[in-house]
């Protein structure tokens, strides 16, 4: 096993990570890493509602034949 130094993320990556944490209320948030580096953060957000199936169903009907 090597004892290289791998790089540290920088100040702006850092800040991204927190800033995409900071916006989702729900979801995950993956960060990919390719030779040691960070190189794309994704955020996934997932919305939720408390509403009873029948009623989304109707209001989807509504919506679609209006358009």
């Amino acid at each position: 096993m090597s004892h290289e130094s791998k790089p540290k993320p920088n100040d702006e990556v850092i800040q991204e990570i927190i800033r995409s944490i900071d916006l989702l209320r729900f979801g995950s948030i993956e960060i990919t890493v390719h030779d040691g580096r960070v190189t794309q953060i994704e955020r996934r957000e997932k919305v939720r509602f408390n509403h009873d199936a029948p009623k989304i169903k109707q209001t989807l009907q509504r919506v679609v034949i209006n358009h």
